[in-house]
This record gives C-alpha cells, structure tokens and sequence, in this order.
C-alpha cells in the first residue's frame, strides 16, 4: 500500500502519493474532496513523458505540502538535470505552484503534462464504483478546464485554470515550455469546487468560511484557535506534542455546514467529513475544558435536527438524534439514508450528557432552558423507542435492513458484538454502554429539571428510574463466572459475554456498583485488555479476538480516554494515570497525532504501536484524546461556580501546567507534578 498525503481545511481534503499524483483507488479515497463529493479523481504530472520521483517531502503543516521532485526512476547516483517543486495548499479551493528547475547551463525545453480528471464519485461509492447515473462532461477553455457532473437537479463542477499559457484539451493540460540557463519556469494551478442548486447558484459563494481562502488567512485562523486555548507547560515531550498537534488538527477540521451555516468540527478524514451525533458529541466532551465555544454548534445542531417521525429508510423516531449527516448524490436520491440517517442508539443518550456537561463548565443556562424541549424527547425516547422489548433498557434494532445499520452502538462493525465463543447474537441486541448512558443522562436530565425547567416532580422521578435501572443492570449484567459485565444483553435476555472495553464506559457513567469497581478496574488493566498502549477493544482469549480487527482487539485512543475518566471518576487514580501515560506514549510514534485506532499487539512484542492500515488519520476523537486525558491527570472537575483541580500526574511525567483554563470561574490554572514513590496516595 502506497503511503498517502493528506491536507486539509474543513471537509475540504485533498489525498495523493508522495509525489502529489492522485489516481482512482478502490480501497481508499483519494483524490480532492468536499462535502462528500470527489471533484478530482485524477491529477498525474508528468515531465518529458516521465513519471516524477520523490526527492523529498514538507508536510509540517494540515493545509499545505511541498513536493521536492526530479524525473525519471531513482538510481544509486541520481545527478538530475532538471527538478520540479510542487507547493499545494487547499482552502475551499486546491491551489498548487508548478516549477520546473533546469540545472544545466543552456536553455532546455520541456513538456509539461498534467492529466486532469473528475468523476464526481460519492464518498460512498469509493469501494463499489457503479455507472454514474449522472452525465460528465470536459469543456477546455483559454487556460482553463471546466469538469462538470449532473444529474437532473444534482449539479456539481471542478473548475481548473493556469496563469501560464496552455493547450487544454477535455483530459488535461499541455505546457511546451523553454527554461533558460539555471533558471525556473512556473505556473499556479487552481481546482475550485462548485456545487450548485436547481437554480444554478454555487451555495459555497454563500457560506463565508467555506469559501476560498489563502494560506495566509488559514494559517492566521489556525493560530488564533491555539492561542484561545489554555497554555500547557509541562517536562513531558510525547504529551507536549500531542496536545499541540491536536489543537491544529481540531482547527484544521472544523468546517462550515451548508444547510445550517454554522462552523461544527468534522469527525475524521477521509471517511467522516461531516457531522456524527455520537463521534461530535464526545470529541465536544473532551475538547470542554479547552474549547467549550466549539459545543454550543454542534448541540444546537443536533436538536435542531432531532428526529419528529418515524422513518424507517432513515431509522428516524421522535426524540432521536442522528447519526450521520451527508450532502452527496446518494444521499440527496435516497440510495443512502443518511439525509440525515438516525442509526444510532447511543446519540440521544449522549445528547443529554454533554448539554449538562456543559452546563456545569460554563453557566450558560440559556442554551439549557432554549434546549428544554429537546431534552425532554431526547428523555423520552429512551422510555419510548428506544426501549424496544418493554424491558427498561436500551435496545437497537434497524428498521432499515438493507442500507440501515445493524450494529448501532459506537463499535457499530458487523462482528463488533461477540459472545465470548465468537457467536453473534441476533437482534434486537442491548449492548451494556447503552444503559450506562442512559442512566447517566437521566440523572443529568434530573439536575436540568430541579435547576432549569422548573420541574422537581420530573426531576424525582428520573432519579428514581435512574436507581432503579442502575440495580436491574447490576442484576442482569453481571457475568457471575467472570467478574466483568456482559458486553450486551440478546434478544431472549442472556448474556452476551464477551470481555470488551466497554467496562470502561460503564465506569465513566457510573453505573457500576462501587463493590464492583475494584474487579472492573482489574479486568481493564489486566493483560488480556491492556496492550501496554492502550485498552483493547476486545481481550486476548475471546474467540474472536483479532490485534487488527477493527472492533475485535485494536486500540482506539478516545475510548481509552472515556476509560481512563471512568476510572478517574470510582477514585483508581494511579490505573488511569498508567493508561494515559501508555497512550501519550503510543502517540510519539504517530508524530503526536494518534489515528483512529492502532493493533492491539502486546507492548513487549513491538518496540512502537502497529498502524491500523485504514485508520482515519486526522480524526476529531483522536486529536480531543490529549485533551481528556490532561483533564483526568490533572483532576479537574466543575463543582459550582468553582473548579476542582486534584493532580495525580503518573510517575516519571514530571511536571505539568495547564494555564488559563476557561468556564464560568472565569479562567483558572492548573498545576501537577508526578507523585514520588513515598508520597502518600492521593484522590481515592
């Protein structure tokens, strides 16, 4: 597999080679992206009729990237007479500087092709290419290339254009060019995205952030998001890094929705360029402490989108809150349900969660009170729909069998809900993180109804169902021949009891019973979960346990992050400190952006974390895990109008400093250095 390059400026993305070559693949996207949209599908630079070799690459930066090139196969002693630098940077637009180096010391001609080309491909069509529906067309102008896809009212365009001369014809262009004695020629390429309304109107020319911008405005727009966040000091140089590179990665894919108008953060590249009810929610969770203005957006969004009927193509019921939201071909012809789709049963739970999350950090009862009826159907469904067999917990079961999804909890693969002797169990299918978020979000919902709404007898009785469904959990959960929770309930009722991560959710929503803690915290730290990197998603042991299965064993940074808050919040302060320190560790390897998810290989087996091969790299809950776990390692917790800060920094971290912490104290700081051995145990 050829290693890719990306950049980036909101869920507009570019990936190519490492020589700036874009070609059709069928196993991953490459090529020039916006809103869900291929609008280049081929961009191959070739010199004299020869493909360009890598000489070297600048990749620093999210939105820019400079290729170093020479012509020809590479050899033991390469003594080129010509070179080509070719500087990208994307922003709403893609815009590449094109120069050709002659090194020699007469005037030298060349041939400059660069083969162009669109096939307007949905992002769901990547892995199974069909006949468009639609009809492509090539119009070659002076210097410029105008590619356009339609089908009856879908219309989108990727405009090409050169400030050098040109002959343009329907697959590219043609430079004939004459380079003096070491001197350069050059040309600036620009691709500009169009996507227009039955009516002809770009509706990009109408939202002011997703329109073009040079690398000057991004660049400065980057800056001012870092520096609003709070200041990290600290003797640790994999958390240092990590959390600067999460911080320019949270900026970077930050993107502007074209129905509502409002800047949200995309969830990752390549495969989830816009919002997700589930993945927007707990990155908005864990940037809080560091960001809270990018929450208000996204929660807004989502209840403004909140499900009204029921729609079995979208998996739509009254109260829900979506999974996905799309803006592609498929999409707007209901081939795919995700216009918005509403699959998901974790998304309404959550909803609940962040709303008094957030609360709680900044003070901002007004979204709360202009919220109150979301929250109340959001509540509701969980009673209602969500609770499909009568049995006081939340199930899921697709009313949508054929594009719908079946697994609709956050490990949402086709295996990722495996009895510990690898049988999958039919549906509909309880996994046990469900009911811990719905517990949670019912104690929340109690507090926003005593505080804000104005409705203890409401409040009284979400506390009351919350205890109640808190010692049925305990009752029907519990795998007595383990020592774990079951990682969901099947439809009869028994247990499906594979040994999973989600214990640690269960943790962070507090439904586990304290007498059991102790034996959770062991099973998540223990060898069969705990690679040494992280957290498996499933232990070692279990049937199907697999180091490189997406759900079935590998590591994912935001639910060790999730983890690790659990078992902050039942007092196992030196077990979350070892997870967040083996994370931080595993994040050196990645550069200091940790992907998506990574092999769930034994530490002492590899000197570095395996790369999972399809791991959507950047990804918003990957880049917001620094920032939780700098939250647990330093204690911080709202209480009132005050913040709560109680350090327990892992041996060997040194010293850590947080400054400048936002919320409705106004802005704090924080201190924490690492325990020595003698100290007395501190925060249990």
């Amino acid at each position: 597999m050829k290693e890719r390059v990306r950049i980036l400026d909101g869920n507009t993305f570019l990936v190519s080679d490492r020589v700036g070559d874009i070609e059709p693949s069928v196993d991953f996207p490459t090529g020039m992206f916006s809103f869900d949209t291929r609008f280049l599908s081929t961009w191959l630079l070739k010199l004299d009729g020869q493909r360009l070799h890598e000489l070297s690459l600048d990749d620093t930066e999210s939105y820019q990237t400079r290729f170093f090139l020479v012509p020809g196969e590479p050899t033991h002693y390469l003594d080129a007479k010509a070179s080509v630098i070719r500087e990208r940077s994307i922003g709403g637009s893609l815009d590449e500087q094109l120069s050709v180096f002659n090194h020699t010391r007469a005037e030298v001609g060349f041939t400059v092709r660069i083969e162009m080309g669109a096939d307007f491909a949905d992002l769901f069509e990547i892995k199974d290419l069909q006949h468009k529906k639609g009809r492509v067309t090539a119009i070659p102008g002076v210097n410029e290339l105008r590619l356009a896809y339609q089908r009856e009212t879908f219309r989108r365009e990727a405009m090409i254009s050169s400030t050098a001369p040109a002959e343009v014809d329907e697959r590219g262009m043609t430079f004939r060019i004459r380079v003096g004695p070491q001197s350069e020629w050059n040309t600036r390429l620009r691709v500009v995205p169009v996507i227009r309304s039955s009516r002809g109107q770009d509706f990009r020319a109408v939202l002011p952030i997703a329109g073009l911008r040079d690398v000057e405005a991004i660049r400065s727009e980057q800056r001012e998001f870092v520096e609003r966040a709070p200041k990290l000091g600290c003797d640790c140089g994999p958390l240092a890094g990590a959390y600067r590179r999460s911080l320019d990665d949270l900026s970077a894919l930050r993107y502007e929705s074209i129905s509502l108008g409002v800047r949200l953060v995309a969830a990752g590249l390549p495969w989830f360029m816009t919002l997700f009810g589930r993945d927007s929610i707990f990155t908005s969770l864990q940037v809080l402490p560091f960001l809270p203005e990018l929450v208000p957006p996204t929660i807004t969004l989502l209840a403004g989108l909140q499900g009204t009927r029921l729609d079995d193509f979208r998996d739509e019921e009254p109260g829900k809150i979506l999974h996905e939201l799309r803006y592609g071909e498929t999409s707007g012809f209901e081939e795919q349900p995700h216009s918005p789709y509403y699959g998901a049963a974790d998304s309404t739970p959550l909803f609940v969660i962040l709303l008094d999350e957030y609360e709680r950090w900044t003070g901002d009862d007004q979204l709360v009170r202009r919220l109150e009826t979301s929250v109340r159907a959001a509540l509701a469904w969980i009673d209602s729909y969500g609770d499909l067999l009568g049995t006081g917990y939340v199930w899921y079961h697709s009313r949508n069998p054929g594009t719908g999804l079946e697994n609709q909890c956050w490990k949402d693969s086709w295996d990722g809900i495996p009895y510990r002797d690898g049988r999958l169990p039919g549906f509909p299918r309880a996994t046990c993180e469900l009911q811990g978020y719905a517990y949670d979000a019912k104690l929340r919902g109690a507090r926003l109804a005593r505080t804000f709404f104005d409705d203890p007898e409401y409040a009284d009785r979400l506390e009351r169902e919350a205890a109640e469904l808190k010692a049925r959990f305990n009752r029907d959960f519990w795998v007595a021949d383990g020592g774990y929770y079951a990682l969901a309930l099947d439809a009869d009722g028994a247990q499906v009891d594979g040994l999973s991560s989600n214990l640690g959710h269960l943790l962070w929503s507090g439904i586990v019973d304290e007498s059991r803690a102790p034996q959770v915290a062991e099973h998540l730290l223990s060898p069969e979960l705990f690679s040494g990197w992280g957290i498996r998603t499933l232990a070692t042991g279990q049937a199907r346990y697999n180091p490189i299965g997406y759900h079935v064993g590998t590591v994912w940074p935001f639910d060790n992050s999730f983890i690790a808050w659990g078992l902050w919040r039942y007092g196992f302060r030196s077990e979350a400190g070892r997870l967040a320190e083996a994370v931080l560790s595993a994040s050196r390897h990645f550069g200091g952006r940790l992907p998506e998810a990574f092999a769930g290989y034994p530490r002492e087996l590899t000197d570095y974390p395996v790369e999972y091969p399809t791991a959507c790299s950047p990804q918003a809950w990957s880049a917001g895990t620094p920032l939780l776990l700098l939250r647990v390692m330093l204690g911080l917790q709202p209480q009132g109008e005050h913040l709560i800060i109680d350090p327990a920094v892992p041996e060997g971290m040194g010293r850590i400093e947080l400054l400048d912490i936002p919320g409705r104290w106004g802005r704090v700081d924080a201190l924490g250095r690492s325990r020595s051995p003698r100290d007395p145990d501190r925060g249990h």
